[in-house]
């Protein structure tokens, strides 16, 4: 149903370097993009993400209860992820660990400050 997912910056070639690590662990790459929007996916594939800078031109900002969830293959990848993230600089919002019965996840925050999640139900 959802077909990507767009996140805001104020570094858009700083930022991409971030995304393009993280994506790489998923196996997708850069699908599109311009000097003021990068999409990461694969065409006709799940939903992919996306990083502009605001149309408006007023400065990014973060969405209070928004994040975006990275879906895994098992705890190794969400630990992987979350490892991997953490050394491209990206802000600690909780270690992985299981959350629910069935539920693995770690919480990471990008460089602009996006709520992020790496996790795998089941």
């Amino acid at each position: 149903m959802i077909g990507y997912v767009t996140l805001g910056t104020n570094d858009l070639e700083r930022a991409a370097k971030f995304y393009d690590a993280i994506t790489a662990e998923f196996g997708v790459g850069r699908m599109g993009g311009d000097d003021k929007f990068i999409a990461w996916g694969v065409p006709g594939g799940a939903a992919g993400v996306g990083l502009t800078k605001p149309f408006d031109g007023n400065p990014a900002t973060v969405g209070n209860g928004v994040m975006v969830a990275f879906e895994c293959t098992s705890r190794e990848q969400v630990d992987k992820v979350y490892a991997l993230a953490r050394s491209l600089g990206a802000a600690d919002e909780g270690g992985p660990g299981e959350r629910f019965p069935g539920f693995y996840a770690a919480y990471f925050r990008d460089l602009d400050g996006n709520k992020l999640n790496a996790y795998i139900m089941g």
